[in-house]
């Protein structure tokens, strides 16, 4: 049975792929699933216009990707540390920390979309990225202040 693949199937093709499966696997797995259409001309129109709409779709994403990226540049993060003797940090500035300042600046982002490139351990001015989606990162700087 021929059908066109919804979403990535491993070990059988990609989206938008149409492919030669069993008949009993395409019943019973794959179209119940979601994962594919039977490839009919009218299955092939239907995925044709979901294609459609999901190009649009990820290219709005990618706009207001961009312009959370310009709001996010303009603002920079403030963390108050304690500090030991010598100046010594307790403790380190984390993904975690970033996450909750955004949060408090009226941001949502996962602590996993922050990226740290050096462990900030000291006081001073830090760059840290922001992966965004669809290729775009922001720059936001953190400031690391005594307590």
């Amino acid at each position: 049975m021929k059908v066109i693949l919804r979403e990535d199937v491993i070990g059988k093709g990609t989206t938008g792929d149409i492919i030669d499966v069993k008949l009993g696997y395409a019943r019973n797995f794959l179209i119940p699933q979601g994962f594919a259409y039977p490839a009919t001309d009218a299955k092939i129109k239907v995925y044709e216009q979901e294609k459609y709409l999901k190009v649009k779709k990820q290219k709005e994403l990618g706009i207001e990707a961009e312009k959370l990226k310009d709001e996010l540049e303009k603002i920079s993060l403030t963390a108050a540390v304690k500090i030991g003797e010598d100046d010594k940090m307790f403790g380190s500035i984390t993904t975690h920390t970033i996450s909750d300042l955004l949060k408090e600046k009226g941001y949502e982002i996962n602590h996993r979309k922050v990226i740290i490139t050096d462990i900030l351990k000291e006081l001073g001015v830090f760059e840290v990225g922001i992966d965004l989606g669809f290729g775009v990162e922001a720059r936001i700087k953190v400031w690391v202040v005594k307590e």
